[in-house]
């Protein structure tokens, strides 16, 4: 095989929201395919994902399994790669890894599995094998690396390939009328956090804490938090305890969460851990400065003083005062969102696909699991 070989891949995503592991398997699939290189998309058939994956150029079928081992899934899995002489079966998700792992065995296919998170693989034996039958394991950054290899991974079968976001797609922000809808005053400033509000390494409780501690100083100041999960109740709670129901609007699940974020004064996360956080790089490249925690792959992206402002996770006082900074110094502000552009180039989108088809070549010319 050469540089100029043709790869033949079939993509398993069996999540059921569009998120950003969504957004960047859309943008992958586009680039495999301006690349030459044919692929498929597997998922389930939910309105932007299944339009979203449309654009991209690809072959989209849909698939709803019924469960992480559903083998009527697997047979369809693996007539598809059948019929399109696949190489590669990719899975990007957890339940994807359980159904595309299953439908190589007895078949040349070889697996890729793309992880995404830092958080432990499951204590079981059925979780680590279908991590462990993989050719290779993609890791969006170093932080997933350590986590895997701390779950027992061999790390010459990982390889990090960083999320990218597209450096030609201008900003678009939300208008003020959205914002008024959301009951926040469009002339105030604003700190966005777009995040999912799942346990166990997202904190939305200390983005509600650094606000409160920064009004204190700067009482203009309002928040917006958009995402959903397992958190929002408990997101709610804190906003009634600390007394800023006039001051932050939870908006939960956005369709618009992008336009909010380039809206935004600051943006800011606030997880506990991170696998790498690339709604910080949209911010970087719409001119948005960044305060956020030093949690796992967000010090990857973000240089502390340079492209943004990072305090330790859960640390509400010292993020409270980093927000106050960005807010009152003006010559500091413009320092991070000028270092904060620059910065967002080196995670283009078209270095991510150049980087996983690097990878999907090394899966290729490994060993047999």
């Amino acid at each position: 095989m050469n540089a100029h070989d043709t790869l033949r891949s079939v993509h398993v995503d069996t999540e059921r929201t569009w998120g950003g592991g969504q957004r960047q398997v859309a943008w992958l699939a586009a680039g495999l395919v301006r690349r030459g290189h044919p692929t498929w998309l597997l998922a389930r058939p939910s309105s932007r994902y299944a339009a979203e994956l449309r654009d991209s150029g690809a072959h989209v079928l849909p698939l709803a399994p019924r469960a992480e081992f559903d083998l009527f899934a697997v047979g369809r899995i693996r007539a598809l790669a059948k019929r399109a002489g696949a190489d590669l079966l990719v899975a990007h998700a957890a339940h994807a890894a359980a159904l595309a792992a299953l439908a190589t065995v007895g078949t040349d296919l070889r697996l890729v599995v793309t992880r995404r998170v830092a958080i432990a693989l499951r204590r079981n034996p059925l979780s680590r094998w279908k991590h462990r039958r993989a050719a290779l394991v993609v890791a969006v950054s170093e932080r997933v690396r350590d986590a895997l290899v701390a779950d027992g991974l061999d790390a010459k079968r990982i390889q990090v390939v960083y999320s990218g976001v597209d450096v030609e797609r201008p900003p678009s922000p939300a208008d003020g009328a959205t914002i008024r809808a959301l009951g926040l005053a469009p002339e105030r400033p604003t700190a966005v956090m777009v995040s999912s509000l799942d346990p166990p390494h997202k904190d939305p409780v200390t983005f509600l804490r650094a606000l409160a501690a920064a009004r204190r100083t700067r009482p203009d100041l309002q928040g917006l938090l958009v995402g959903g999960g397992r958190l929002l109740a408990e997101s709610l709670r804190e906003r009634a305890a600390l007394g800023l129901g006039d001051a932050v609007s939870i908006a939960g699940h956005r369709p618009d969460a992008e336009r909010l974020l380039a809206a935004g004064s600051v943006a800011m996360l606030t997880s506990r851990d991170e696998g790498l956080g690339t709604t910080l790089l949209d911010a970087m490249l719409w001119g948005v400065p960044v305060v956020a925690t030093a949690a796992g792959g967000v010090r990857e992206i973000v240089r502390d003083g340079v492209d943004g402002l990072l305090s330790p996770p859960g640390d509400a006082e010292a993020l409270g005062r980093n927000l106050v900074r960005v807010l009152s110094e003006g010559d500091l502000r413009e320092r991070l969102v000028t270092s904060g552009r620059e910065r967002a180039q080196r995670f283009s989108v078209e270095r991510t696909v150049d980087g996983t088809i690097d990878a999907y070549r090394r899966a290729l010319y490994s060993a047999p699991c």
